[in-house]
């Protein structure tokens, strides 16, 4: 029996899924409500199951409906990618791409590849899923995401894995606490301060955790964030110091952040690509993963502490007694 649908009710549908609203949807795709609303009742008639739950308020996915969208979203992909290489017309760089990362590494590593991507392919549509590092490894295997950038990954059978760089952990504090006067610190002094440190399911909390296994002294947090970002505006606030990947610290110049060589032990992450194992990528994301290596960054060595410029709240974390 044949199933009596198009691609136009896949397009709606998709369109549905990702804006939660029928009157949004039915904007972008150029239709009136009724013939949207029309459009999904086919669908949802065709396939002899229901797709979305409506109230007044939102539009929602059934369980089915969130497992058909991910279906139909990974078919249009390979149907945008096949009809750009038939049409022989993939120097338009016309597509979307959806890339999972842990938030350590947006602010001043993902952020330079996009900027230039968007040189190069300026029509194409850059979705970024920020979360954690299990997160990301699950929005990879499930095809929620493209690829993604990550810490964690190559134990995965399932899933490929890219290293780009080997960076370490550092110190992070303000230029105007005490410990910035040091040339390098080791667990034990920053145990000395108000400590922030990442919640026990973070990824970079575990692999912290393994590699200081049995170190003395080291320092237990007053301060608990979920991401490493949160940690890093914490101490900008003047509540205390971190340990954070150095990726994750702004440059030398910035104003009031300093970040000093972590010893004893020295910690470091392979941070690299990961993508379903087996499986092509559309040409758009395709070009956005080779441009990670590209543009690859290496690991920034701590910035020295300068003059403190003249500050704003108190010193980031007293001594303790």
């Amino acid at each position: 029996m044949a199933i009596n649908f198009d691609l136009n009710d896949l397009l709606a549908f998709r369109a549905v899924a990702e804006l939660s609203s029928f009157r949004k949807a039915a904007e972008s795709v150029h239709l009136s409500q009724p013939a949207f609303s029309r459009r999904i009742d086919k669908l949802e008639q065709a396939l002899g199951v229901r797709l979305l739950e409506r109230t007044t308020r939102r539009v929602t996915l059934t369980a089915v409906g969130r497992d058909f969208e991910r279906k139909v979203r990974e078919l249009l992909d390979e149907l945008d990618a096949t009809l750009l290489g038939i049409r022989g017309v993939a120097a338009t760089h016309m597509g979307e791409v959806t890339v999972a990362c842990v938030p350590s590494t947006v602010y001043y590593y993902l952020s330079e590849v996009i900027r230039r991507y968007h040189v190069l392919c300026p029509k194409v549509r850059v979705k970024v899923l920020d979360a954690g590092a299990n997160e990301v490894l699950a929005a990879v295997g499930r095809g929620e995401a493209d690829f993604g950038l990550n810490f964690i990954g190559s134990q995965e059978g399932e899933l490929e894995f890219k290293p780009l760089v080997e960076e370490r952990f550092v110190a992070a504090c303000r230029r105007d606490h005490p410990m910035a006067k040091l040339r390098r610190v080791t667990w034990a002094q920053l145990a000395e301060y108000d400590f922030i440190s990442v919640g026990r399911a973070s990824g970079n909390r575990v692999l912290l955790d393994q590699a200081l296994a049995g170190v003395s002294g080291r320092p237990q947090a007053i301060y608990e964030a979920q991401h490493v970002t949160t940690m890093i505006g914490l101490v900008e606030a003047g509540l205390g110091v971190a340990a954070v990947p150095s990726m994750a610290m702004p440059g030398p110049d910035h104003p009031l952040l300093v970040s000093l060589p972590l010893v004893d032990p020295v910690v470091t992450r392979k941070v690299g690509l990961i993508r379903r194992r087996g499986r092509s990528l559309s040409t758009a994301a395709q070009q956005l993963y080779d441009l990670f290596e590209d543009v690859k960054r290496p690991a920034r060595s701590p910035s020295k502490a300068r003059a403190a410029p003249p500050t704003t709240p108190r010193a980031a974390g007293s001594r303790r007694t």
